[in-house]
């Protein structure tokens, strides 16, 4: 469809990446956020092969390898710092053709807006209402600006504004049951070897070590706490101390090096699979569309995937846009809805929602070879659409 344009709600991850994708397909695009200043969340983000794909298919590959974290082995550890197991992530990268590649969500950010066309996205701009006709979709806004357009992609986040109007109810964002403190630290081998991504688990907990560029290690630390805990930056150490308490050496160090004021906290939520991502012309893409939880490192790379399908799919279908979306919808849904279903049972099995359930994984861990868990993550990349 020619000279389409296009208004993008949401300038995170999933908004730029579709922006880039139908910029280059020849649309007008005007994305608009209702941040003043564009601050992503969270420190870091694991992109594997799946999201990188789209990212090479866009021309932004050797600029992700640039910039991502060189992550060649994947080891797990108990709390007392007993290794479980450990093995190279080569028969993983060899499977999929690409190496994954942590990276954090700043430069990934700076990586996406370099490749925007300048002058494309508007700060400051609180959508609050849309409408649309069979010609036509416009945007609303806080202060009274409209902007109207071909087709509206919802990629206003996990707290999207647009999803209730595109599933026509109210949709609850569900607490998933854990605390997540993450941020960045130096890199240092008392803390994990450069190249290994490092978890230790254990009394339903969890704490990672995971690389990514500038010789840093981002890092996480899990525990489940009930709803509506409240705690400020000045907490956080001693909060983990306590939870940590007795766990290895390398935890121990990371609580005492990190920087509580660039740590985030954070209650983790999901919500339910849609079972519309579409209405009209309007598109839900990114965590609008499917918030889940970060067990399975694919939020990010889910939002790619969304941002590569939809624009092929408004390039190259010719009955209009509604059946491009309704294309788009229908590859997917259920791709979506498994990997938000997939994430949330594993957060289950890591958390000790099933305590005896954690503690059989605990014990498979000593047995694995890796084959099982590269495995697990080798049949989520080949669902892609790149694969």
């Amino acid at each position: 469809m020619e000279h389409l344009k296009a208004i993008i709600i949401g300038a995170g991850m999933g908004g730029l990446t579709t922006g880039i994708a139908l910029q280059q397909a020849g649309y007008q695009v005007e994305i608009y956020d209702r941040v003043r200043e564009l601050r992503p969340a969270g420190a870091a983000i694991s992109l594997w092969s799946n999201g990188i794909k789209v990212l090479n298919r866009l021309g932004l590959g050797r600029a992700i390898a640039q910039v991502g974290g060189q992550m060649d082995y994947m080891s797990y550890y108990s709390a007392t710092g007993e290794r479980l197991t450990s093995f190279s992530l080569q028969p993983l990268m060899e499977q999929v053709g690409q190496r994954p590649y942590p990276v954090t969500r700043t430069e990934l950010q700076q990586l996406l807006m370099a490749a925007i066309a300048p002058g494309s996205v508007k700060l400051g701009a609180k959508c609050v209402e849309v409408e649309q006709d069979d010609d036509s979709v416009t945007a609303i806004f806080e202060d009274g600006h409209r902007a109207t357009g071909d087709v509206l992609i919802a990629a206003d986040g996990t707290h999207s504004v647009l999803r209730n109007l595109v599933a026509g109810r109210g949709i609850a964002r569900d607490y998933v049951g854990y605390v997540n403190w993450n941020g960045l630290v130096p890199m240092s081998d008392d803390l994990a070897p450069k190249t290994h991504w490092d978890m230790y688990v254990g009394h339903h907990q969890r704490a990672s070590f995971m690389p990514v560029g500038g010789d840093r290690f981002y890092f996480f630390l899990d525990v489940p706490l009930p709803k509506g805990t409240v705690s400020s930056p000045d907490q956080y150490r001693q909060e983990l101390t306590t939870a940590f308490q007795g766990w290895a050496d390398p935890v121990q160090r990371l609580i005492q090096r990190l920087d509580p004021n660039t740590t985030t906290r954070v209650e983790i939520h999901d919500t339910q699979p849609l079972t519309s991502l579409v209405r009209g012309r309007v598109a839900l893409l990114g965590d609008a569309a499917h918030s889940m939880a970060p067990d399975l490192g694919q939020g990010g790379c889910q939002a790619l995937e969304d941002a590569w399908v939809l624009a092929n799919y408004l390039k190259t279908t010719s009955l209009g846009v509604a059946d491009a979306l309704q294309r788009y919808e229908l590859a997917r849904r259920d791709r979506v809805a498994n990997i938000v279903n997939l994430a949330r049972k594993r957060s289950d099995v890591t958390h000790g929602k099933d305590p005896i359930a954690t503690q059989n994984w605990y014990d498979e861990l000593k047995q694995e070879n890796g084959e099982s868990i590269m495995g697990a993550i080798v049949k989520t990349i080949l669902g892609g659409p790149l694969n």
